[in-house]
Order: C-alpha cells, then structure tokens, then sequence
C-alpha cells in the first residue's frame, strides 16, 4: 500500500506553504486520477481523457492538499462550502476540517477557520424533511462557496448554486480543482459567478506526459 502515498509525512504536508503542494498534487493527479482512451463524460460527450478526481480527493494525503489549497481561496466572508454530491462531497469535507484544525505556517490569529459543509442532493430526499441540501441551516443571505472536482460544461456547480440560491443563500464563488476549459468558466462568467481552478486540461496533460514512459 506504500506505492500508493507520497513520499512525505504528514507533518510535511502540514508545515509546507500552499503554493509547495502545488506540485505534488499536480504529481498525484497524473499519476492516479488521469487517463487516455476512449470515454463518454456525464455530460454526454466524447472524450480521449478521462479525470477521476475521486482518486485524488478520497486520497488521504491528496484530500489534505486539496482542502488546504481550497481554503486559501475561499474568500473571507464565506461561512459555509457546498457541493453537488458525489464528487463535492470529499471537498466540502477537506476544506471544512483544514479550516478549523488550521495550519502549522499560518500565524495563530489565523490558525482557524469556521467553514460549515453543505452537500447537494441531485434529488430531493425521498422521506423526512425531503430536502435537497444536507448540512447545517445556516442564517438567510449566508455567504457559501460551491466547490467542484472536475469542471467541464459547468453544469454540476450550477445546479448546486440554483438550490443553495433557492435556500436563500449567497453564492459567491466556484472553485474547482481541474477545469478542462470546455465552457464551465463561461457558463459562469454569463451568471456573474466568480470562478477560479487550481489547475487546467492543459496543466495536467504537459506534466502527464513527462512522466509517461518513453
């Protein structure tokens, strides 16, 4: 099982700044999460790629690295992170437990960081209070940032802002950790949504290929 963890301990990965887990978590995602074939995305469309962001986020040490470059992003009126289930679901919870646990490099007054986690039904629950969001009811007009593994037509995250807007939230931006730049970011650019992604198609493919065996 070693194979499967980066070379690093814990405390390492705690102790580094953010823009140090760049590169390891780029390493990881070529490495696991990346692969070239024939594949049908839930869009629908055709695709020579595939990112299984999954293997990155339900990674123990990739989950720790996702949250603490998510958390730096998040802006700082923010009191909840939410996400269309399944694949938001690990990156609400990474955010929220590096936000309150904190980081060795930050100063203590910023140690830590009360980000609630908000999972987004794709349907309403079928019994009890059949509600579509999952997570603690926050004050009306509560700011959230919607959070997302693998962007592609952007759809996903708009669905998620669509019900936390309907809740009476405020969405105030959608982070993502991979954008393959095939119109999410103008979806939400035409919804006035901020939109940010740590890496793109392009940031993956050029590291894949160095590492691919000649």
């Amino acid at each position: 099982m070693d194979q499967l963890l980066i070379d690093a301990p814990a405390a390492t990965l705690l102790s580094l700044k953010t823009d140090e887990l760049r590169s390891p978590l780029l390493d990881l995602f070529c490495r696991g999460a990346y692969q070239e074939g024939d594949f049908v995305l839930s869009s629908g469309q055709h695709s020579t790629y595939y990112i299984n962001g999954k293997l990155v986020t339900l990674h123990p040490q990739g989950a720790l690295m996702v949250g603490r470059l998510l958390l730096d992003l998040v802006p700082p009126e923010t009191v909840a992170v939410a996400g269309l289930t399944l694949g938001a679901d690990p990156l609400v919870t990474a955010v929220s437990l590096v936000g309150v646990y904190g980081s060795n490099h930050r100063p203590s007054t910023e140690s830590q960081r009360t980000l609630f986690p908000l999972i987004i039904r794709k349907e309403a629950k079928g019994h009890g209070t059949r509600a579509y969001i999952e997570g603690l009811e926050l004050p009306p007009s509560s700011s959230v940032t919607v959070l997302e593994d693998v962007v592609t037509t952007g759809q996903s995250a708009l669905k998620a802002v669509d019900r936390l807007q309907a809740a009476g939230y405020q969405v105030n931006q959608i982070l993502a950790l991979v954008d393959r730049q095939q119109g999410g970011a103008e979806l939400y650019q035409s919804h006035n949504l901020p939109f940010k992604a740590l890496f793109t198609i392009q940031d993956i493919q050029a590291h894949w290929a160095t590492l691919k065996p000649a």
